[in-house]
């Protein structure tokens, strides 16, 4: 059974950092296309980082240079990094994966398998 669990959300500052991590289990991620993304209220659900089977990572515009995607193949586990938080990234973060095996993995892919979604709340 696949599942994706997420953890490390929370409350901080403008200015601060957290660490999103994702424990997945039921398939190898290492050889999938995974990802981050997050919905804050009235909004719509969008990509935010993205890293591919070869380690390749992608990034939306409003978070490159402030969050890093990565990935501990040994421990099944997704990261992502946050710093230099702002207020306007106060959102419901979800881990997702797309289970079948693709090349191409852009930030917002079409992903087969969601967590349950870790709330980031960043106050100014």
């Amino acid at each position: 059974q696949v599942q994706l669990v997420e953890s490390g959300g929370g409350s901080v500052q403008a200015g601060g950092s957290l660490r999103l991590s994702c424990a997945a289990s039921g398939f190898n991620p290492g050889g999938r296309c995974m990802g981050w993304f997050r919905q804050a209220p009235t909004k719509e659900r969008e990509g935010v980082a993205a890293i591919s089977y070869l380690g390749f990572t992608k990034y939306a515009d409003s978070v490159k240079g402030r969050f890093t995607i990565s990935r501990d193949n040994a421990k099944n586990t997704l990261y992502l990094q946050m710093s230099d938080l702002k207020p306007a990234d106060t959102a419901m973060y979800y881990c997702a994966a797309r289970l079948e095996l693709t090349v191409d993995c852009p930030v917002g892919f079409r992903a087969t398998s969601w967590g349950q979604g870790t709330q980031v709340t960043v106050s100014s």
